[in-house]
């Protein structure tokens, strides 16, 4: 599982890589490479173009394994359905892939492509963390108002996401020097990108203060404010020096960094799986009494 949650993150900033050389095009057919050609002509760009696609084969795998390891963990059913869902949007990542391609690198197939690696971050830390504390019972869980706090955050962090990708779009980094790109204002999507960050770090900065209150641990939360302090001086960083690929790409790492941690910062305060994720067996019906009932 850990293997598989690494490499969809380096085929992330693998994609990034791609964009930012220019080789979104390196490959211009899909399935193929170039019409009925699997490999391409050796140069710069349709290498680094294949080696991407390569990767996400090796992340197919990666995936197949885990839902191979889930299936044999039947007493916890509900493994065996992430990891399916964890396929399902490798699945459609490699078509939409494909389709980017076909449209010539458009923005916002570019996006919800980026979008959608984020969503498969999400699905993996949750697979893990469940394989994690399924043998831990009895946790004390900070109360509710506080997870939702905690829940909060992560919508905080989407909103930031989708900004970021909108500044992608706009911006000069299209993949291919004749890709479209959304016809935004630059400046003014920076801005509100900028202040969405603003705000997720200020509702982390009160999160914290309220465990510190609490008496609860500190120590996810601490490391997703040092993440966010360190992804926005690069933002503003690459910015001001006219957004080279070098920072843009340590951007896009930083963009993985701090969402995995405000994914893993909720997680570890809640247990509970959304009610249709729950697995219930047909012919019988298990209730557990809470303590005092």
């Amino acid at each position: 599982m850990v293997v598989a949650g690494i490499l969809l993150a380096v085929i992330m900033f693998t994609g990034a890589a791609v964009r930012l050389t220019e080789s979104g095009l390196g490959c211009q057919d899909w399935p193929t490479c170039e019409d009925n050609q699997l490999v391409p002509e050796w140069g710069y760009h349709g290498a680094i173009e294949f080696g991407n696609r390569l990767i996400s084969f090796v992340v197919s795998i990666a995936v197949g394994v885990v839902v191979v390891r889930a299936r044999r963990i039947p007493e916890h059913p509900e493994f065996l359905r992430w990891a399916l869902s964890l396929v399902a949007i490798v699945l459609v990542q490699i078509v939409l892939g494909g389709i980017t391609v076909l449209v010539d690198l458009h923005p916002m197939f570019v996006g919800v492509h980026f979008l959608l690696s984020i969503l498969s971050i999400w699905q993996a830390a949750m697979l893990w963390h469940r394989i994690m504390i399924s043998g831990h019972h009895g946790r004390t869980l900070p109360p509710a108002p506080l997870r939702t706090r905690g829940l909060l955050i992560v919508g905080l962090a989407v909103v930031v996401l989708v900004l970021g990708t909108l500044v992608t779009g706009t911006g000069p980094h299209g993949g291919d020097s004749e890709a479209e790109r959304l016809s935004l204002d630059l400046e003014s999507i920076v801005r509100l990108h900028s202040i969405s960050v603003w705000i997720m770090l200020a509702a982390t900065v009160e999160f914290a203060a309220r465990l510190r209150r609490g008496g609860h641990a500190l120590g996810s939360v601490q490391r997703t404010l040092a993440l966010i302090l360190v992804q926005g001086g690069i933002g503003y960083v690459q910015y001001a020096r006219g957004v080279p690929p070098l920072l843009v790409e340590l951007h896009v790492i930083g963009s993985v960094a701090v969402w995995f941690a405000v994914v893993r910062q909720y997680l570890s305060l809640t247990e509970t799986l959304p009610d249709w994720f729950r697995y219930e067996s047909s012919t019988t019906s298990t209730s557990v009494a809470a303590p005092g009932s």
